[in-house]
């Protein structure tokens, strides 16, 4: 079969609808997880894990979805990882449902929550894993770029809609958000079996897994790091440099943070977009979205008011908006067609570590300063646009 024909077989659109519909799942019991705690008599930390757990097992799981994908195909891989979603967050719901209306101890409450919210993240992980090997074996090296944005793009849109949805249905009920959202992770999954590729182009199979250390991945895997990194520690630091540089009460202090949130957002949506018309290298990408993204966070830690702080917060998703599909085309360019699964799983690895190091290294930051967290990734983000490339450090094709 001949590469046109391959890629004629692959249905973007379907695919971009599935990743969206399960990441709005994943995402929107964010906003509903502090009332629930409340009612449940749960601690905020306990909230808290529950909500982190998700991005340490994606983490640590993402290179062993990413090695499924190359062995068994990325048909397999993805219906298994949207049918576990969907099953793993049915589960949460009845728990979170029974435990509303019964009230049993706050400990059997957490662990049941914990443990449905932990496979939820489980097999999340494989989705974008997958998709992002699947994106790889059906486009080019020069096409890579549009469609992993788009897939990026569409993502985004997810976090973004996911809280918002939640937070809409909860204000008539805390219960309703739950039977809505479940909806989403099993259209998804009969989305997929539908659209996706039931014969997929045979892959030479190799005993040795890519490796972590990979020379070919670091670049693209350090890059992904500090972007998901430099995105949770914003997220998480908005709302205190809120209350302590700009001197807002809490509940002004909250609006600013959700304005800025907002547009972060709605920038890394129209920055990955763009990408389809911009016609860039990952290089260019590169160099371009870590310089932007440095300004807007010197805007923001220079900022005095809400309306600046919310601007440079867009700026800095823009930049961050490029980046994206930048380390993503990076790291499916750099190696050969049957490591495919195995690079998208390092990927995710770096994504899960950011996850979970961001919002700790942001508020550590913010301890010894309000503007220190902004500046310090301000400069993490200028110096990934200035790092040099070495003719060794990436493939020929990763440009």
């Amino acid at each position: 079969m001949t590469d046109v024909q391959d890629r004629a077989t692959l249905s973007l659109p379907p695919l971009l609808f599935a990743n969206m519909a399960c990441t709005m799942a994943v995402v929107s019991f964010v906003s509903l997880a502090a009332p629930i705690a409340r009612l449940l008599g749960l601690q905020p930390w306990q909230a808290g894990f529950a909500v982190t757990l998700g991005g340490i097992l994606w983490m640590l799981l993402a290179r062993l979805w990413g090695a499924m994908a190359d062995r068994h195909g990325r048909r397999h891989t993805l219906l298994l990882g949207a049918g576990g979603v969907t099953l793993a967050y049915w589960s949460m719901c009845a728990v979170i449902i029974l435990s509303l209306k019964l009230l049993p101890a706050a400990l059997w409450a957490f662990l049941g929550i914990v443990i449905t919210r932990g496979a939820v993240g489980a097999f999340y992980s494989a989705i974008p894993t997958a998709a992002q090997a699947l994106i790889a074996d059906h486009y080019s090296p020069d096409e890579r770029a549009a469609s992993l944005a788009a897939l990026g793009a569409a993502g985004a849109v997810g976090m973004v809609a996911g809280p918002a949805l939640a937070g809409l249905l909860a204000q008539s009920s805390l219960t309703l958000p739950l039977y809505v959202t479940a909806l989403l992770p099993a259209v998804g999954f009969v989305t997929l079996w539908f659209s996706l590729p039931r014969h997929e182009r045979p892959r030479r199979r190799v005993e040795a897994s890519l490796s972590l250390v990979d020379p070919r991945l670091r670049r693209p895997m350090a890059v992904c790091l500090i972007v998901v990194t430099a995105i949770g520690a914003a997220q998480m630091t908005v709302g205190f440099f809120a209350l302590d540089r700009l001197g807002l009460e809490p509940v002004a202090a909250a609006r600013a943070a959700s304005l800025a949130l907002t547009l972060t957002g709605i920038a890394m949506i129209l920055a990955q977009l763009l990408v389809r018309r911009l016609a860039w290298t990952a290089q260019q990408l590169i160099r371009a979205g870590g310089m932007v993204s440095a300004v807007g966070f010197t805007g923001a830690a220079l900022s005095t008011t809400v309306p600046v702080l919310a601007i440079s917060f867009f700026v800095s998703a823009l930049g961050m908006g490029w980046l994206f599909p930048a380390f993503a085309t990076l790291a499916t360019n750099a190696v050969e067609p049957h490591e495919q699964g195995g690079a998208a799983g390092s990927i995710g690895v770096m994504q899960g570590l950011g996850i979970v190091i961001g919002p700790l290294a942001g508020t550590l930051l913010h301890g010894v300063g309000a503007t220190v967290t902004y500046w310090v990734l301000a400069v993490l983000l200028a110096g990934t646009a200035l790092w040099p490339v070495g003719q060794r450090s990436v493939s020929p094709l990763a440009d």
